[in-house]
């Protein structure tokens, strides 16, 4: 994923570098919890737009905050200045690239409950991580998000370390056991949630049956009450130039570690069996075309664009018509 390339992110990369972070911290990217310092602190009033928090002071966590912690401990660092411009961006991205963002309306949202969440979702594209921002800022609000990525892969994609993201060595035993034991530290508190893609590999939405890797099986042991939320992503083509990015979240299911009886491979199975169904139904909703069975969070661009619907617009105009850019009525 050329995160990189994005003209934003090269320019916040920059500064970044230059900048060294006097306190690290790891607040949430899904809500909107007191800002502190972070490598972006320096430089963000000639950044951020006021809409996202320009020339606001960083205020210090409490003691007791998980974040609250020296480089190098056990929670990944999320800064939230960082994370409001970069989300901010994520929205503008991808209304440029889509024609909408799409929430199935029988979603089963996590909004009431108190427990550590686990979200984890099929990996069906590269624009995954920039979707699973924009819907947990929307629909995890006042929680912290953590993600796992491939550790070679967040080396070449440095900005994601300050946004909640951290690194794991696939198909290593290290590598198991640095997940486990970060998870285990993000899932001690109620308001932390971690961001799964156990597939680890982009993946058909049709494929079947759903192949996980084993870490998640290994999760509703490592103690405490869990919620695990499945949720599905599709991006096709209905009536206009650009496609819509369709979500569904299913069904949440709660899990306590002292009752737990199945071994890791069952729960790693149990859970891809509730994604399946949960992309099934998505897939269902996705062939029927009825807007009204999603709420739309994101509204892009529509129509041909350019010269052509300049003269379209010219040409309604001239008849006293309303110009209506768009190809159908979703």
């Amino acid at each position: 994923m050329k995160i990189e390339s994005l003209p934003l992110v090269q320019t916040v990369s920059a500064r970044i570098e230059e900048t060294e972070p006097q306190r690290i911290v790891a607040i949430s990217f899904a809500g909107r919890s007191a800002d502190a310092d972070c490598p972006l602190a320096a430089t963000r009033a000639g950044v951020l737009p006021r809409s996202i928090g320009q020339g606001r002071e960083a205020e210090q966590l409490r003691p007791d905050t998980p974040g609250n912690h020296k480089r190098g401990g056990d929670l990944p660092v999320i800064c939230q200045p960082l994370r409001r411009l970069f989300t901010w961006y994520a929205r503008r991205y991808l209304r440029r690239h889509f024609h909408s963002l799409r929430v199935a309306r029988a979603s089963v949202l996590p909004v009431k409950t108190d427990q550590p969440l686990v979200v984890y979702s099929n990996h069906a594209s590269w624009w995954d991580p920039l979707v699973a921002l924009v819907l947990a800022e929307e629909f995890l609000p006042g929680r912290h998000v953590f993600a796992p990525m491939d550790a070679g892969a967040l080396d070449g994609y440095g900005f994601f370390k300050h946004l909640g993201v951290f690194g794991v060595e696939q198909g290593t035993r290290r590598g198991a056991g640095k997940f486990l034991h970060t998870a285990r530290m993000i899932l001690r508190k109620p308001k932390n949630a971690i961001w799964l893609t156990p597939q680890s590999r982009f993946a058909d939405v049709r494929e079947r049956p759903i192949s996980f890797k084993a870490g998640i099986g290994h999760l509703p042991k490592q103690g405490g009450q869990l919620c695990f939320v499945p949720v599905a992503v599709e991006y096709v083509f209905w009536e206009e130039r650009l496609p819509e990015i369709l979500v569904r979240f299913g069904k949440p299911y709660e899990t306590c570690a002292e009752k737990m009886q199945l071994a890791p491979q069952g729960w790693t199975e149990f859970f891809a069996g509730r994604l399946a169904d949960t992309q099934n139904a998505l897939a269902a909703e996705a062939c029927h075309r009825q807007p009204e069975r999603f709420h739309c969070l994101l509204r892009g661009q529509t129509g041909v664009g350019g010269t052509y619907d300049r003269w379209r617009a010219v040409k309604a105009k001239w008849r006293g018509e309303l110009f209506q850019p768009q190809h159908g009525k979703l």
